[in-house]
C-alpha cells in the first residue's frame, strides 16, 4: 500500500488545526461566559463615548499572540496533532511490512493458513482506509475543546473586567483581516489591559 492516503491524512490535519486558530481569530467578544475570573484593579483606560455609548476595542490578533494559555494550548495541539500523524505512520508502515512478509512467506503457509492472513490483511487495510477519518475527527474534537476553553476564559475576563472597570456599553474586536470596522480611535483601545489581565490570572492559576 502507498503513503498517498495517509499523506492525506497529514494535510488534513494540519488544516484542521488553522482553521480552528483562525476560528478564534474571528470571534466577537459576545455569548455565555463563565465566572470566576480575576481582574485587573488598576484598569484607566480613557472612556471615549459615541453617540452616548462608551466604546472600547481589543485586538485579537495582539491578545492571542501575546496571551500565554493561548500559546501553550497552541503548543499542546500541535503535540497531539504530532502524536495522531505518528501514529498513523506507525500503522501503515506496519501493515506494509507485515503484507510483504506475506508475499514473501505466504507460498510456504498451508491453505487455510493463508485465507486466515488474507481474512486479516483486509480487516487490517479497511482499518487503515477509515484511519484518514478517525485522525481529523480527533484532532477536530480536541481542538474545539481547547478553543472553548480559551475563549470562554476571555469572554469571561472581558466581561469581570468591564464590571469592576469602565463598563463599557460596547467592546469591539479588532483583527488585521476580519475587523468589521475600517478605523478605530487608539484611545478606544484596551488591549494590553486585558493581555496584561488575563497573562496575570494565568500566571496565578499554575501557581496554584
Amino acid at each position: 500500500m502507498e503513503n498517498n492516503k495517509f499523506n492525506k491524512i497529514l494535510l488534513i490535519c494540519n488544516a484542521v488545526l488553522f482553521l480552528g486558530l483562525v476560528g478564534i481569530y474571528i470571534l466577537h467578544f459576545t455569548g455565555n461566559n463563565v465566572s470566576g475570573s480575576k481582574v485587573n484593579a488598576a484598569a484607566k483606560a480613557p472612556v471615549v463615548k459615541e453617540g452616548g455609548l462608551k466604546v472600547a476595542y481589543v485586538n485579537t490578533d495582539t491578545l492571542l499572540a501575546k496571551y500565554q494559555y493561548a500559546k501553550d494550548l497552541e503548543t499542546e495541539l500541535l503535540a497531539f496533532k504530532n502524536q495522531q500523524e505518528a501514529y498513523g505512520k506507525q500503522q501503515v508502515e506496519k501493515f506494509q511490512k507485515d503484507y510483504q512478509d506475506y508475499l514473501k512467506n505466504g507460498a510456504n503457509m498451508t491453505l487455510t493458513q493463508q485465507q486466515a492472513k488474507e481474512e486479516e490483511l483486509k480487516k487490517r487495510a479497511d482499518k487503515i482506509g477509515s484511519l484518514e477519518q478517525e485522525l481529523t475527527a480527533k484532532i477536530m474534537e480536541r481542538q474545539m475543546a481547547e478553543n472553548t476553553k480559551l475563549l470562554n476564559a476571555i469572554f469571561a475576563y472581558v466581561r469581570d473586567y468591564n464590571e469592576q472597570n469602565q463598563k463599557f456599553d460596547i467592546i469591539l474586536r479588532k483583527t488585521f483581516e476580519n475587523s468589521p470596522t475600517l478605523y478605530m480611535n487608539e484611545g478606544m483601545d484596551i488591549t494590553e489591559e486585558i493581555l496584561n489581565g488575563l497573562n496575570e490570572e494565568y500566571k496565578n492559576l499554575k501557581k496554584d
